[in-house]
């Protein structure tokens, strides 16, 4: 249950709100509103959006809320507008990227991530990749800067499609793009 300070669990206002922003990157960074409470939203390591237990199915929904999201120093994820600050708990990760296209080689290689929003990436300084492993099971948490403090998860297939161009560079596993190297872990960590 939503426990925003006017009681309303109803998300008509801030859908309102969002849509009225117009379409496009929006400036959430530059909005300070109030703290308006919690909402019991939920953005699961899926992918899926949950709000009170029900999952929302609908595509254009999701975008919109995806548009209006921000993680602050505080290391928490509210929904922003002007005049709203929403806090929601994320599992993992804001999105997914669900697609690389890689062009070049080497050195020279370039990585575009599709994220489950649409939105394309370019893996680099701006849109950095930090791959966190689990010391026991080895599993990776590949994450891709999206905007802000926001990240994708990229799914597994990705990944490992990722992982097939990837080199070696002083005994770690990694990808250029942008000509920054990115770390995948050591050698021999990701074999498929």
């Amino acid at each position: 249950m939503s426990t925003l300070k006017n009681g309303n669990s109803d998300l008509s206002a801030l859908i309102n709100a969002a849509r009225a922003q117009g379409k496009g990157v929006l400036p959430v960074e530059k909005w300070h509103p109030e703290n308006c409470g919690d909402m019991d939203l939920i953005i699961r390591k899926d992918g899926s959006w949950w709000h009170e237990g029900t999952q929302i199915t609908r595509a254009p929904l999701v975008k919109l809320f995806s548009r209006v999201l921000r993680k602050d120093r505080d290391g928490e994820t509210y929904l922003v507008t002007p005049v709203e600050k929403i806090h929601i708990t994320v599992e993992c990760a804001h999105f997914l990227a669900v697609r690389v296209d890689v062009e070049n080689t080497g050195k020279h290689q370039h990585l575009f991530f599709t994220t489950n929003m649409g939105e394309v990436i370019e893996l680099g300084p701006e849109h950095a990749l930090n791959v966190h492993t689990n010391p026991d099971s080895l599993e990776p948490t590949p994450l891709l800067r999206v905007r802000g403090n926001l990240d994708a998860l990229i799914t597994r297939s990705v990944f490992y499609e990722m992982v097939e161009h990837a080199l070696e560079v002083d005994n770690q596993l990694g990808v250029y793009s942008m000509g920054v190297f990115f770390p995948l872990g050591p050698k021999d960590i990701h074999n498929v």
